[in-house]
């Protein structure tokens, strides 16, 4: 039984680590889309050139939303299922991501969401297994 309480604490100490890198590269990355001006985003991720800027905005908004969701819900312990959906829905958008990256021929991307997606899930499956708070 002590096994599994360190092994219950060293998940969760590995969910809080996870949520805290998501949710910072999530908020910042959902900033810049939802704020930047689109020249200057345009700069660093010349596919905006290509796509709605209502989209450009929407997906920022989205990443921005769902970076708060992986940790507020959690830290604050406000409605703490919020932090699965949360997870899941950055895992949707990862994987949205993955195919819009593929459709252009942009294979060292994919990679990256790949990566997202998988911490994202993990965060997902231990926080909906009670495994800890």
């Amino acid at each position: 039984m002590n096994d599994n309480n360190q092994n219950n604490k060293a998940t969760n100490i590995g969910l809080w680590i996870a949520q805290g890198l998501m949710a910072g590269m999530f908020i910042m990355a959902g900033a810049s889309k939802a704020f930047q001006p689109i020249a200057t985003l345009a700069e660093s991720m010349p596919w905006v050139n290509d796509v709605s800027n209502i989209l450009i905005r929407f997906i920022g908004v989205s990443e921005l939303l769902g970076g708060l969701g992986i940790i507020l819900p959690a830290i604050l312990r406000i409605k703490p299922k919020l932090t699965i959906y949360a997870a899941l829905g950055l895992v949707a958008i990862m994987i949205m991501a993955a195919g819009f990256h593929t459709i252009r021929g942009e294979y060292p991307a994919i990679g990256g969401n790949i990566f997202f997606a998988t911490i994202c899930g993990f965060v997902a499956w231990g926080r909906g297994k009670r495994v800890l708070t």
